[in-house]
């Protein structure tokens, strides 16, 4: 069984305002999952999750799903465009930060496995994760401090 793969990136938030802002994403793949699926979560909690090949396919030509249209803008960037009932929210990525996730989501794969042994691509959809920011972690000394020591071999 293979990890799961997660990868912490940057996107710019585009609005109808003249600026734009960075924003923290979260790129996910379980390749466990047989339908192929990545996740985006963005800073607000909310994921997105929709077929490994609209990415693929987007960074090439533009494409649409459900509540997803994705397109590239120039040689550098891709748009992701998220529909929902709370509105539109639209993203702008580094192809070469998806281009290396894309990539390590294929090397995860069964050896002989058919890209598209998943068969029909999920449908995009929308859930909030729970707000997990408040946990505190613990840190060295509070571990310390509950007499943890570190493992001899």
């Amino acid at each position: 069984m293979s990890p799961v793969i997660e990868e912490h990136a940057r996107a710019r938030l585009i609005t109808d305002g003249p600026l734009t802002r960075p924003v923290p994403v979260d790129l996910r793949y379980d390749p466990a999952d047989e339908r192929r699926t990545v996740h985006i979560g963005l800073p607000d909690g909310t994921d997105w999750a929709f077929g490994r090949d609209l990415l693929e396919r987007g960074l090439r030509t533009p494409i649409e799903r459900g509540a997803v249209r994705v397109w590239p803008c120039g040689r550098t960037q891709l748009i992701v465009e998220l529909h929902s009932t709370d509105g539109v929210e639209v993203f702008q990525f580094e192809i070469r930060t998806l281009i290396r996730f894309l990539a390590r989501t294929h090397r995860t794969q069964a050896p002989g496995a058919s890209p598209d042994a998943g068969g029909t691509p999920p449908p995009p959809s929308r859930t909030t994760r729970p707000d997990t920011s408040r946990t505190p972690r613990p840190d060295k000394s509070a571990e310390q401090e509950r007499g943890a020591q570190p493992a001899h071999g």
